[in-house]
């Protein structure tokens, strides 16, 4: 069973993680931290050695949600392309599951830490190649298997895909257009199904 001190800790992370990620590390002030959680800002520092730690921990928090959501969509198909499919059709309605995380946390965290926060803008790039890591995986099997030919090596074709998705993500954001991602899911699914066979 988890300490008191665990619990504050855990309530503190799950709170103020759409805080960071909707108003950016520098965006995001103490008095955001304490009205959202209702302690004070020694109660919080007492948790977290200073803000960088508590925005890294926010990011950990809404970065394995996210991770853990595109496991699930990758897993729940056996053949890769139809993987490829269920990944594409999740980022049609991906504004739709990051309203809890207060947006996308690659785009929001990625711009803001650029050049703000060096070990956020790593955790950041970390989770970009995860992310493209478990794409090409699933590329990589399936060519392994023969349910696919590719044209280009894994990597590089997850890589492609992926900045297709986060450049609609980026667009859909700045414009709450969700044309942008409707459109893109659909040419990338064409663009799959052309490309794989």
């Amino acid at each position: 069973m988890a300490s008191k001190a665990e619990r504050t800790t855990k309530y503190i992370i799950e709170t103020v993680a759409p805080i960071f990620n909707k108003h950016g590390y520098v965006g995001t002030s103490m008095s955001h931290l304490t009205e959202a959680t209702g302690l004070t800002k020694g109660a919080i520092y007492g948790n977290f050695e200073n803000k960088e730690a508590l925005a890294l921990a926010a990011f950990d928090y809404n970065r394995q949600i996210l991770l853990e959501k595109i496991d699930h969509v990758l897993n729940s198909e056996e053949k890769a392309i139809s993987k490829i499919q269920a990944l594409i059709a999740f980022h049609k309605q991906y504004d739709v599951f990051t309203i809890e995380l207060g947006g996308c946390p690659i785009l929001n965290t990625g711009v803001d830490a650029q050049h703000n926060n060096n070990l956020l803008a790593a955790a950041n790039k970390e989770t970009i190649r995860e992310i493209e890591g478990k794409i090409a995986l699933v590329l990589e099997n399936g060519a392994n298997n023969g349910e696919l030919r590719l044209s280009v090596p894994p990597l590089q074709f997850a890589k492609q895909l992926y900045t297709m998705i986060q450049g609609a993500i980026a667009l859909f954001t700045m414009t709450q257009d969700r044309k942008y991602l409707a459109n893109t899911m659909a040419y990338l699914s064409h663009l799959v199904n052309r490309e794989f066979n």
